[in-house]
């Protein structure tokens, strides 16, 4: 049997074999390919010498006759005569198998391999599609014009020789000076690839595609695979060390990480994993974003060094690897888009990290803290990109707050919500550029007072966060200068009592304003008709005169001011000016009121205030206006004293 499309001819003891048209037309292409990643040859014939060596071993464990001491795979560059060795002492091939194995392709997908090169006129297409379709040996006609394969099986007393130029046939002849069982491929290498005959880019190649590969590499006798592929050792048997010395090997000698987690899965698919967290995230130092992504393998053979697709997006710190049995032996950047094992694995891994970080949370929230100090600027993207695990991230989140003993500095939403008791029906922030600042906001003193507690934000992406949030635990996150805010009742209130549109607690609440306020309000609003949406009485105000809120619905102002730096034509929406009775000015005015002669002094009083809590809110109000308005009030001030002196 020779096999679908093989035609041998004698002569002598040598055997040629010619190739169906279809088989001529794929080493056409590829001995002829302008591929770049012609390094992938080294990595599918080492993969093949692997196997070789993994049949030998279990035909010894059936059949006495076969040893399998000492097997490994020897890499061997001869400069000279431009010649690259590629030897194992594996099971070997008799004449049968090379002609099976090597020369009736076709039926191991390599028509469809074809059509995948076909399409890309270019020549763009991925080569590593190429172990997929079961044609990774002729892959060696990237690099070589001529192939020669000296093979002799553990079941023969002698070997064979195949050979071929890629020009559509090949031969087989027998060969009596092959000492041992096993194969060596030799290329005969083209002009200018002479590289591959270098040991330091062969040792690169080797470490890179080869360092897992389930036996020993050896190139010029240094044995170059000395990485143990620690992911498929069983947890309790590896020591931190060893954890360690591997993540140093995926990054860089020195490197640390906070955490690592090993995790494997048999069903519905197998694979296993080590996962590492970094000590330090370079996003943070000004390195723009991580780009890098997991090492996948396909047993302990490396597909890609960057896979982005076994991770969302907001796990992009991590480092790692993947390895699974599942997968085709060598799958293209292509393919992996639409291979439904990748999404099932990206939904286990990321389901997994999760948890491990809602442990270190739970078990170590100072651990936990020092993480999200770190990352917790790239974990809450998840809140908008994964709707799936949205409340589970959300639980992850940590912020500043004004309750500064809380849970290391750093306080979650539960942890908030768990403190803030049944009555409250929302939860607070503050925005502002830093904590001092968020502290001096007016509108905390309400919650100051009563001692509530506010979430304290000084990254605007953290109102980006908690607005896509929108609530936690049934209770809406509000912005301390939103008109939706909501205070519980007081110990001494029921919920009734509570209620703003309770006539009764209206009256009470009226009875204790100043006499001429209402005015006051008037006269506000008539100088501010064009500013501001309304001015009202406050209920959040203790000490401070006056503060913006923002109207129902609208962003806070933090918030509104970052959307005006990036958005020339952005508005800010018209805020409501509250107004603090209880104040000394507020009183006096509410005195002179009375007196209409002073109705343009308090209107312009209400213009002032205006500026002061648009100064407050980190706004800037009209430049010219606030000079000439104040020099107005000093002139007047000074003028009373000057009568009082005279008198």
């Amino acid at each position: 049997m020779h096999g679908k499309g093989l035609t041998p001819m004698t002569e002598a003891t040598k055997e040629q074999f010619t190739f169906e048209a279809e088989i001529s037309r794929l080493l056409r292409l590829l001995s002829e390919s302008l591929y770049q990643n012609r390094e992938i040859t080294i990595r599918e014939l080492v993969s093949n010498a692997s196997d070789a060596l993994d049949k030998r071993r279990h035909a010894a464990l059936t059949d006495t006759n076969i040893s399998a001491d000492d097997l490994k795979i020897t890499i061997s560059p001869h400069a000279d005569e431009k010649v690259l060795s590629i030897c194992d002492n594996g099971i070997g091939m008799t004449r049968d198998e090379l002609v099976r194995n090597l020369g009736t392709i076709a039926h191991s997908g390599s028509l469809e391999f074809l059509e995948q090169l076909q399409k890309s006129s270019d020549g763009s297409a991925d080569v590593s599609l190429i172990g997929q379709f079961g044609v990774g040996f002729y892959s060696a006609f990237m690099l070589a014009d001529r192939v020669e394969v000296r093979t002799r099986s553990v079941h023969e007393e002698s070997g064979w020789i195949w050979e071929s130029t890629g020009d559509g046939s090949f031969t087989i002849e027998p060969a009596a000076d092959i000492p041992e069982p096993g194969t060596e491929v030799r290329l005969h290498l083209k002009d200018g690839m002479e590289e591959f005959t270098d040991a330091t880019r062969l040792k690169y190649i080797l470490r890179r595609y080869s360092t897992f590969v389930p036996w020993p590499v050896y190139l010029d006798e240094e044995h170059v695979n000395d990485q143990d592929p620690i992911w498929v050792e069983p947890k309790g048997s590896l020591s931190e060390q060893q954890y360690q010395e591997f993540y140093e090997y995926l990054t860089h000698p020195g490197q640390k990480a906070k955490w690592h987690l090993h995790l494997s899965a048999d069903s519905p698919f197998q694979f296993s994993c080590i996962l590492y967290c970094p000590d330090t995230n370079l996003e943070k130092m000004g390195f723009g974003k991580v780009d890098h992504g997991l090492h996948l393998c396909a047993q302990r053979i490396l597909v890609q060094n960057d896979n982005r697709d076994l991770l969302p997006d907001y796990l992009r710190f991590l480092r790692g690897i993947v390895d699974s049995a599942d997968l085709p032996l060598n799958v293209s950047r292509e393919a992996l888009q639409d291979h439904s094992v990748f999404i099932r694995m990206k939904k286990v891994i990321t389901k997994r990290v999760l948890e491990h970080l809602e442990r270190i949370a739970e078990e170590d929230a100072a651990a936990y803290a020092d993480f999200y100090r770190e990352f917790g600027g790239i974990l809450r993207e998840g809140i908008n990109e994964d709707f799936d695990n949205r409340d589970r991230i959300a639980r992850l989140l940590r912020f500043r707050s004004t309750d500064s003993l809380a849970e290391d500095g750093l306080v979650s939403l539960a942890g908030y919500c768990e403190r803030a008791g049944e009555q409250q029906k929302q939860i607070y922030f503050v925005t502002a550029v830093d904590e001092a600042a968020a502290r001096r906001d007016p509108n905390l003193e309400i919650f100051q007072e009563r001692n509530l507690e506010v979430l304290i934000l000084t990254d605007p992406a953290d109102e980006y966060v908690l607005s896509a949030l929108g609530e936690f635990e049934e209770r809406r996150i509000v912005s301390i200068d939103s008109a939706d805010l909501k205070l519980p009742p007081r110990d001494s209130e029921s919920d009734t009592d509570a209620d703003d549109d309770d006539p009764k607690k209206d009256d009470a609440d009226r009875e204790n304003l100043p006499a001429g306020f209402d005015r006051v309000l008037e006269l506000f609003r008539e100088a501010l008709a064009d500013r501001v949406e309304d001015v009202r009485r406050s209920e959040r105000l203790t000490e401070s005169t006056c503060c913006l809120v923002n109207s129902q619905g609208a962003m806070s102002t933090t918030m509104q001011k970052v959307l005006q730096m990036n958005i020339p034509d952005f508005e800010l929406s018209k805020m409501i000016l509250e107004i603090n009775p209880q104040t000394p000015l507020i009183s006096r005015l509410c005195e002179i009121v009375v007196n209409e002669d002073h109705a343009e002094f308090i209107r312009t009083c209400g213009r002032q205030l205006h500026a002061n809590a648009m100064v407050l809110a980190g706004l800037a109000p009209d430049g010219n206006e606030l000079a000439e308005r104040t020099q107005g009030f000093m002139l007047e001030l000074a003028r009373q004293r000057s009568a009082i002196a005279g008198a």
